[in-house]
């Protein structure tokens, strides 16, 4: 007989939940795009939450009711060549491309950017990150111990740290929402560039990589019958992302109540930073620079294990875990190096490519048993899902990068043909003819296999 978690059990799960999804992106974002938005911050804040807490809830629940022992498995339903791609796409995309560098370049923006001068900043931020690397490459080869400590006492302090500021922000605004100015890009789609902006938290694609870890964990605790493990994945996952939301909309606000007194910055972490010292002066930015290192410590030794084993496990003949690790390592250092400006410009093309296929193959394993997992529809709508991607990655593209490959006329193409296309949801459309096709395909399979089992003799 299967356990009945308790309020305790839940806790600990959602806990283990927060702790990781919850990492440098997901402070930074919220505060920026409420930087930008200003007045409309409202509109935005509900586009940013669909896709930065409901898509990695739903990720988490489609793991567990499609019954799926991890990504590889889920998304070999489409073609195993096809899923060990996108399995290794998306570990490096949330790993040492993008996520991982991420985290040190945050902690340093937060930390010290503002108190050095340009000509200085990248020597400092070389040294920091090479530091902070190092100790991630020690920790990531003996990982229990740093997990355990970080988790259990710098998190909560982290959290304590960020908990104050939000409530002196909120109670000492540095301006009214509603005088704040709108960033152009702001102005009519804000809805949509919040939806857009929750894709930098890679927090969808982290689902389909953790998820696997939390319905262990539920089944460790002694629940067995799938249908209860999925139901209690739902309540730990909806408890964890509630949590978050509540933070996300707090850091938003706070993000546009800061253009009363501050500029837009550069992005969020120098934002968070200068928000920091506005309230509790050098040493409150140096408290809030301590508790975030750690925080984000915490996560990329996190990342650089889950990355290094799956890497591991993927090619069992190449490399072994802790030569992976070590590669993950520079790779991360060499990365952050470029400023987390950069970074984040550089990510936006690959996320606009991979969350379309991740968004349709979570949806497709959420209503797996209605059409009975049929190949051919998973096959459809990703490869015409597929085929717009392609399009929003080159839309998102650096100007420069864009005029060097000759785009103007394939994205107007685009432009032209694909709905929603300028929104940069161009993939929305041909994923619902994909549908529609697989369907009609699934269809005739199924009145050709009937018709053939009635007549054997045929």
């Amino acid at each position: 007989m299967d356990k009945k978690l308790t309020t305790k059990d839940y806790t600990y799960i959602a806990s283990m939940l927060f702790g990781l999804f919850f990492g440098a992106g997901n402070l930074i974002f919220p505060v920026y795009m409420g930087q930008l938005a200003g007045a409309n911050v409202w509109p935005a804040i509900i586009g940013f939450l669909i896709t930065g807490v409901g898509l990695p809830l739903l990720g988490i629940v489609a793991m567990g009711i499609s019954h799926s022992t991890g990504l590889f498995d889920m998304a070999s339903r489409i073609h195993p060549v096809y899923s060990k791609l996108f399995t290794c796409l998306l570990y490096l995309t949330i790993g040492p491309f993008f996520a991982i560098p991420r985290t040190a370049t945050v902690s340093f923006e937060v930390g010290l950017a503002t108190n050095l001068s340009d000509g200085m900043a990248s020597l400092y931020l070389a040294i920091y990150s090479f530091l902070f690397f190092a100790a991630v490459l020690y920790f990531s080869l003996r990982p229990s111990n740093i997990l355990t400590w970080v988790g259990k006492i710098l998190n909560p302090i982290f959290l304590l740290s960020l908990g104050i500021l939000v409530v002196t922000a909120l109670l000492n605004p540095m301006g009214a929402v509603s005088d704040i100015p709108v960033a152009s890009s702001y102005g009519t789609t804000s809805f949509f560039q919040g939806f857009l902006e929750g894709y930098n938290t890679m927090d969808a694609l982290a689902s389909l990589a953790f998820g696997i870890v939390v319905i262990k964990v539920i089944r460790g605790l002694g629940v067995k019958n799938p249908n209860t493990v999925a139901a209690d994945t739902v309540k730990s996952g909806f408890f964890s992302m509630t949590i978050m939301a509540l933070i996300y909309i707090a850091l938003a606000v706070i993000g546009a109540q800061s253009r009363g007194i501050i500029e837009i910055a550069a992005n969020g972490g120098a934002a968070l930073s200068l928000i920091s010292k506005h309230y509790f002066g050098n040493i409150g930015g140096i408290i809030l620079a301590i508790t975030m290192i750690f925080a984000c410590l915490k996560t990329a030794v996190g990342l650089i294990t889950s990355c290094s084993e799956t890497f591991a496990e993927l090619f069992p003949r190449s490399l072994s875990y802790k030569t992976y690790t070590i590669l993950f390592c520079a790779i991360s250092f060499s990365i952050a190096n470029i400023g987390l400006s950069n970074i984040i410009s550089f990510s936006i093309p690959v996320l606009m490519f991979l969350y379309p296929l991740a968004i349709t193959l979570i949806l497709l394993s959420l209503f797996h048993r209605f059409f009975k997992g049929a190949p051919c529809i998973y096959q459809s709508v990703t490869v015409l899902t597929l085929f717009a991607a392609i399009f929003d990655f080159a839309k998102a593209l650096p100007d420069g990068v864009k005029n060097a490959l000759h785009l103007d006329a394939v994205l107007a193409f685009a432009s032209h043909y694909l709905p929603f296309y300028d929104l940069g949801l161009g993939w929305i459309v041909p994923a619902v003819i994909g549908l529609i096709v697989g369907l009609i395909i699934q269809f005739y399979d199924t009145k050709i296999a009937g018709a053939a089992s009635a007549h054997p003799e045929k």
